[in-house]
């Protein structure tokens, strides 16, 4: 069971972030409330009400430090090494926000943040996070089941994907002024998996208002899947009938395949995935098949070739 920590206690008496906390250490220490305050409206709402045990995945995975949370990220869009984000993406306007939402839906138009968020109830979930590279994180995320979105919006039968899309703005993200990739970044999930109760659209970590370097003010984390797949600083949701065209996908289709699913048995054609290093620790690990969630997720893709869908 998760505790709230209780609302008379001074920040300064809570453990500092830089510990390298364990499970039971964040769950006494964490508090929201001082976050909320610095969030408006809804947003400030999902790290208000306080957190939920469904993401908890095993007293044997410690957290990541707060500042190799923050401090070592892809995010190409403010720089392709791991420390361009923070140094970038300081100043990285994230209010006022808007997300448009399109396609097969009842319900298109382009909502401010807030609005779009007004009343969805937040958790807060510590997830493994994997990337492509070999590297993983265990990271305290707040935010909300994408489904609980998905249900408000009222997609048509017709929907069968969701597509992400970053924002588009060279002047304050410099890393699209460089050809790296075919800008805006866009992502997609299947509506099965985009529904699943794992998959969370996040604007928090370790109880504070999401980092500018993390995806701010809102991003994807979909914990079964390779990192690339969650989709940051989102500013358009479309709801399709046909397959998205993935960033990753059209840059590097032998590398980077559209399910991106976590598999020790598929290398990288340049690497391999049997085994990673978590941040912050010497030795390797094995890796986990679809990251350790195989029991929540593994039936998605019952009688797939997961070689071939990569």
């Amino acid at each position: 069971m998760l505790i709230r920590r209780p609302p008379d206690i001074p920040s300064a008496e809570v453990t500092e972030e830089k510990l390298y906390w364990t499970r039971r250490e964040f769950v006494r220490a964490a508090g929201l409330g001082a976050a909320a305050a610095a969030l408006p409206g809804a947003a400030g709402d999902l790290l208000a009400r306080g957190p939920g045990d469904a993401g908890w995945r095993g007293d044997e995975d410690k957290l990541t430090p707060w500042e190799d949370v923050t401090g070592y990220n892809n995010f190409y869009e403010f720089g392709t090494d791991k420390e361009d984000p923070a140094r970038n993406g300081a100043s990285f306007r994230t209010s006022p926000w808007k997300v448009e939402i399109a396609g097969e839906v009842a319900r298109p138009a382009a909502y401010d943040l807030d609005e779009l968020l007004r009343g969805l109830a937040p958790e807060e979930r510590v997830y493994r996070h994997r990337c492509v590279e070999a590297w993983s994180m265990v990271v305290p995320w707040n935010g909300i089941p994408l489904s609980r979105l998905i249900d408000r919006l009222e997609p048509t039968s017709r929907a069968k994907f969701v597509e992400f899309t970053t924002l588009l703005d060279p002047h304050q993200m410099p890393g699209q002024r460089r050809a790296i990739l075919d800008w805006p970044y866009v992502e997609g999930l299947r509506m099965d998996e985009a529904r699943h109760p794992l998959t969370l659209l996040v604007t928090g970590v370790y109880g504070k208002p999401l980092p500018n370097q993390n995806g701010a003010p809102l991003r994807l984390v979909v914990p079964w899947k390779y990192g690339f797949k969650g989709g940051k600083s989102l500013v358009r949701i479309r709801f399709t009938e046909g397959h998205p065209r993935t960033t990753w996908n059209l840059a590097a289709p032998d590398e980077y395949g559209f399910y991106a699913n976590v598999n020790p048995e598929v290398d990288h054609p340049r690497w391999s995935q049997a085994r990673e290093r978590r941040v912050g620790e010497f030795f390797k690990r094995k890796t986990l098949m679809f990251n350790g969630y195989a029991d929540q997720v593994a039936s998605l893709y019952a009688g797939m070739d997961l070689r071939k869908n990569y």
